[in-house]
């Protein structure tokens, strides 16, 4: 997921607390420092609220970087996103290890195999609350032998847990759902979100010049009409569908623009001809990866979505925040993160005649795209602020550790 890696500047910073201070330690597990963006800003606003934090994910660059951002400790131990069971049991023998030795007060795990291997190396290492973050729930889009394996992940980490934190309403209703834990043992913060947006020194509407620039740095014209992606292009993000939609309106709307952010992933047939397809189109402008998406929202007068599944979509709040709106599909998580028909357009999963006719709406009404943006941003700013979800995860832990205590 694209987030954008720059340094979190939180309003209220709380004052660091001597080393010999420290309550408790908590220590993060996530399957690929990719994934870190997750929790950009929050461990190190955690750690100066009291907490010593650690974070283990597999060795990478961005591992490095994050750990001298946010000055928190760090520790790469090698994961596999897909199901490798040799390579899996010795990731959670290195855990079992670490955890031994850092003897962590907290574990709190996240993504379905970093959730998985983070809660049995806790449990086997006796850490005293652990804590399992579901940010999506990929087993319901699965199929063949992946659904049963990736729900048996979920079941068990949720077992495991001691408190099961849900990034949105529609998360926790599944979990429940499922069976995979009691209405009283999963909850979600806030509003949601598992790391809130910053919505007052980065996502914020852009200035005339600030748009400007992004149009040409990218070779879009001034006054092009511009549909936006920022995601993985793959085929659950609905790239397939995003290129039918592209080329049904392409034609009737020679202004338009179509703004493709993310890195392109191991891809279906049908997703690669779709890729092929746009790639051969010079209205269509591929940016890859970038660490600050900020500048290509800023290039967009709306945003695509057609995702297959999401747990909380960050693209939908940071679009929001820039006072875009967002036309996505009404799966869970994007039902929680848009409000159908003020602050964007909710349209049924793949359909790319549905999502076409979506962006059409705001590409034919320039007053439809300034209210429903303004609508997302002032909801963001009500509901999504980054400090009090760090606040309500500091809170948490603090919770958990006192009901261990009694």
């Amino acid at each position: 997921m694209l987030t954008g890696a720059m340094p979190a500047r939180a309003e209220a910073r709380p004052e660091a607390i001597p080393e010999d201070a420290r309550r408790a330690v908590v220590v993060h597990v996530t399957t690929v420092p990719m994934s870190l963006g997750h929790l950009s800003g929050q461990v190190g606003y955690v750690e100066r609220r009291g907490f010593a934090i650690h974070v283990i994910t597999s060795p990478g660059p961005e591992l490095d970087v994050f750990a001298g951002r946010e000055g928190v400790a760090v520790h790469a131990i090698p994961m596999e996103r897909a199901i490798t069971p040799g390579k899996d049991l010795l990731a959670l023998w290195r855990l079992w290890r670490t955890f031994r030795r850092i003897r962590p007060d907290v574990v709190h795990s996240h993504t379905p195999k970093g959730g998985l291997l983070g809660m049995v190396a806790a449990a086997l290492a006796r850490v005293p609350v652990r804590v399992y973050h579901i940010r999506g729930l990929p087993f319901t889009t699965a199929t063949g032998l992946r659904r049963p394996l990736l729900r048996a992940s979920e079941l068990v980490s949720c077992r495991l847990a001691d408190r099961v934190l849900a990034v949105s309403h529609s998360m926790r209703a599944i979990a429940i759902q499922e069976g995979f834990c009691p209405p009283d043992k999963v909850k979600v913060l806030l509003g949601g979100s598992g790391n809130g947006v910053d919505a007052d020194m980065r996502f914020r509407p852009p200035r005339d010049d600030e748009r400007r620039l992004a149009r040409a740095t990218h070779g879009i014209p001034g006054g092009a009409l511009v549909i936006g992606f920022v995601g993985r292009l793959t085929r659950e993000k609905g790239t397939r569908e995003l290129a039918e939609a592209w080329r049904d309106l392409r034609e009737r709307w020679p202004r338009a623009r179509l703004l493709l952010v993310g890195p392109v992933e191991a891809q279906d047939a049908g997703t690669r001809r779709a890729l092929s397809s746009l790639r051969s189109d010079a209205r269509v402008h591929f940016a890859g990866r970038v660490e600050d998406t900020v500048p290509l929202y800023a290039a967009m007068d709306v945003v695509a979505l057609p995702t297959y599944r999401e747990g909380f979509p960050n693209v939908a709040m940071e679009a929001a925040a820039m006072a875009l709106p967002i036309v996505a599909s009404h799966v869970p998580g994007c039902r929680d993160a848009i409000e159908d028909g003020v602050t964007g357009t909710l349209v049924p999963a793949r359909d790319p005649l549905a999502l076409a006719r979506g962006l059409e709406r705001y590409l034919l009404d320039a007053r439809l795209r300034a209210r429903h943006g303004e609508s997302g941003r002032r909801r963001v700013l009500a509901e999504f602020r980054r400090e009090a979800i760090w606040e309500a995860i500091a809170a948490e832990y603090d919770r958990l550790l006192e009901e261990r205590a009694t």
